[in-house]
């Protein structure tokens, strides 16, 4: 048995059978005595030239220990299966375990990816505390500005009472002062004629 790397272009189209179309060659290499030493799935990624206007494909590494009939069966697979756009097999000298620098390349996007979604949730809940912060201290201002509100309206309605005593403590007086005037005004008009 041989060591192979092997590389194939999915249609972007048939993107959600990727792993149907890998399951199906991995039993084909299990049912001929091989075995898979890696497997990538580097999705879709953008092509360096179009093939038949397509732009973009799904791409698939799998490094492999198989005989020289399994491979000219996976082959043939690949070559009869319309999904598949290209396919490139290549002799390998030893097996292949570690992750490929376009596999790791992948991971570094993928966790740039979480750590932009991280940060956007953070922000987004940031957002939202101060948000309800800024809500919350509306609700007190509104509040205290509607006690502070009672409060003069209660100042001037007992600025206005104060106010209005003293007025009809001076009308009283008046009236007083104008009734006692009339009184003695016939006693003085009797002194008068006698």
């Amino acid at each position: 048995m041989r060591h192979y790397e092997i590389v194939y272009l999915v249609h972007p189209d048939q993107s959600e059978q990727v792993t149907a179309m890998a399951d199906r060659y991995k039993t084909v290499i299990a049912d001929g005595g091989g075995t898979v030493h890696r497997y990538e799935d580097w999705g879709r990624r953008q092509l360096a030239y179009p093939i038949n206007k397509i732009h973009k494909a799904h791409y698939i590494l799998m490094n492999v220990e198989v005989s020289q009939e399994t491979l000219a069966e996976i082959e043939n697979l690949f070559r009869f299966n319309d999904a598949i756009i290209r396919s490139l097999v290549l002799k390998a000298k030893n097996a292949e375990t570690e992750p490929s620098p376009m596999m790791l390349e992948v991971e570094a996007e993928r966790e740039r990816d979480e750590e932009r979604e991280a940060a956007r949730a953070a922000d987004a809940e940031a957002q939202a505390k101060a948000e309800a912060k800024a809500a919350a201290d509306a609700e007190v201002k509104a509040k205290a500005d509607a006690a502070a509100a009672k409060e003069a309206e209660a100042a001037a309605e007992v600025e206005v009472e104060a106010a209005a005593e003293p007025a009809s403590e001076a009308v009283e007086e008046e009236s007083s002062e104008e009734a006692e005037p009339t009184e003695e005004a016939p006693a003085k008009e009797k002194e008068e004629t006698e």
